[in-house]
């Protein structure tokens, strides 16, 4: 092991990074405030970029090495070998098991395969009368908000998008947006905040220390809620799903309408115990770990995702008119709610959703652990490796992206992809491993600020050069999302 470990550095040595100390290795390069941790890291990204395509940092304990390249991203993403997530991720274990996101090997491409068909658009249709309605409950708590004095939105759309996702996931509702101070609404923000802690905090990231020094009493009390909810949803929908007569996955045309939720609308819950019944033995335990999966997954990224649109829409009062005049085109001023075949016409709105998740992926780095060596650009990385892809920094690449820092959603037209490298973007990651659900995502988020813009004209108030970024477990602005709400007239 010792004579391993003494290869794996030598080997490291050899690829470039800033000098290492003894022991604490490039720790105490990034002590800093949490708005300066994340520009300190890009600004070592930088000045590395114009040496290597790919650099190396010591932490503590472990070495990472870093990808800010299209080609070396690729070299990464596209393996069917290098599915691994990296130890980081260990410390969602205890909320998430070994769900799609943490799982791998064998366990991992048994899921994928199994949980694909519950993002099929077909299903995702019937999710839109859900966005629509808790987007409405949104709006109605932001009227009084509309008079053009600053607050902070990022709560409001981050409660919203809870509410969607409990409702989608397991098929009740939790509320959230009228009492954000539940039992579940906590625990959930909490969990967030202890996990995030963990993965910073090399001290806690040993069991024995996090007992003694951490919030493990308060991290056992947030599980026993989030798994106990979980699997009171499960016991419910059972009960549901043993008396209902009709399969909700028949293919049969004549029963495409349960297929499609008009007489029922079906929760990714219920598509689980359907496949527990009819596709692959699942255990109450396999069918929570997705469940718990998808509400971690499915809320913070597409609530930072609203708020970062927001804000650069709030910056940008010509690309906000223009988004508007597409509103205008398609919803004329009626208050219908947005349809599927609304969707499809917001091409100029769903660009600028694109450009704002270049500017600002929701997830700040996607991590993997090589199991055996691998060759990216000419260096050698050993075996149990981390390695850390780095989409904010890739998405500023000037040859992807001319002015890469100049928010504009016409990047997005097709004649303006059709020479970008594939993995010059990567919002929702990219290979046999990327988001299984981006299209529920981008869905919701046009919905979202489609309703919100349809009623609201916005201002953002922090200049673009003055906003401290914060790279948490999800990217969001420092200081909350501090807007100006004003309430449009019938064609303004």
């Amino acid at each position: 092991m010792v004579f391993l470990k003494l290869f794996q550095n030598a080997v490291l040595d050899l690829i470039p990074g800033p000098r290492a100390w003894p022991i604490v290795g490039n720790t105490p390069d990034f002590i800093a405030e949490p708005g300066e941790f994340f520009q300190r890291c890009m600004g070592f990204i930088h000045i590395w970029n114009f040496h290597t395509p790919i650099m190396k940092f010591w932490g503590t304990p472990y070495p990472a090495v870093e990808l800010y390249r299209p080609h070396t991203v690729e070299a990464m993403l596209s393996s069917q070998k290098h599915i691994d997530k990296s130890r980081d991720y260990a410390f969602l274990h205890p909320w998430l098991g070994l769900g799609l996101l943490t799982a791998t090997g064998g366990k991992w491409f048994s899921r994928r395969k199994l949980l694909t068909p519950a993002f099929h658009f077909k299903i995702l249709e019937d999710f839109v009368d859900v966005f629509n309605r808790q987007s409405n409950k949104m709006i109605s708590k932001l009227h009084p908000r509309a008079n053009g004095k600053p607050f902070d939105i990022f709560p409001y759309i981050t409660l919203c998008t809870l509410d969607i996702i409990f409702e989608t996931a397991l098929g009740s509702s939790i509320n959230a947006q009228d009492d954000s101070e539940s039992d579940y609404v906590r625990a959930v923000y909490s969990m967030s905040s202890i996990v995030q802690q963990r993965q910073v905090r090399p001290w806690l990231q040993l069991d024995i220390l996090f007992k003694l020094f951490g919030d493990a009493k308060k991290h056992n009390a947030c599980l026993k809620i989030l798994h106990e909810t979980a699997y009171k949803a499960i016991r419910e929908r059972r009960t549901d799903f043993k008396n209902s007569k009709s399969s909700t996955l028949d293919n049969d045309q004549n029963n495409e309408e349960e297929i499609t939720g008009k007489k029922k609308r079906l929760a990714f819950l219920d598509l689980l115990l359907e496949y527990a019944e009819t596709v692959e033995e699942l255990t109450d335990e396999d069918i929570r770990e997705e469940v718990d999966t998808f509400m971690f997954e499915g809320h913070d990224t597409t609530s930072a995702a609203i708020n970062w649109s927001l804000y650069l829409l709030g910056c940008n009062p010509k690309i906000q008119n223009r988004m508007h005049e597409e509103l205008l085109e398609v919803f004329g001023t009626s208050d219908r709610p947005v349809t599927t075949d609304d969707l499809r016409q917001l091409k100029y709105t769903e660009n600028c959703i694109k450009e704002a998740l270049r500017l600002y992926p929701s997830v700040p780095m996607i991590a993997r652990e090589v199991k055996e060596d691998v060759i990216i650009a000419n260096y050698r990385v050993p075996a149990n490796t981390a390695v850390v892809i780095l989409p904010y920094y890739l998405h500023r690449d000037p040859g992807q992206f001319p002015m890469p820092e100049v928010y504009d959603p016409d990047r997005f037209l097709p004649e303006n992809c059709k020479n970008r490298h594939p993995y010059a973007y990567i919002p929702f990651s990219a290979g046999p491993r990327n988001c299984i659900g981006q299209k529920f995502a981008l869905m919701e988020e046009k919905i979202i600020i489609t309703n919100i813009l349809r009623k609201f004209r916005i201002e953002s108030t922090v200049r673009r050069e003055d906003l401290r970024v914060l790279a948490e477990l999800i990217l969001k602005p420092e200081n909350g999302n501090i807007l100006k709400f004003f309430p449009r007239t019938e064609r303004s």
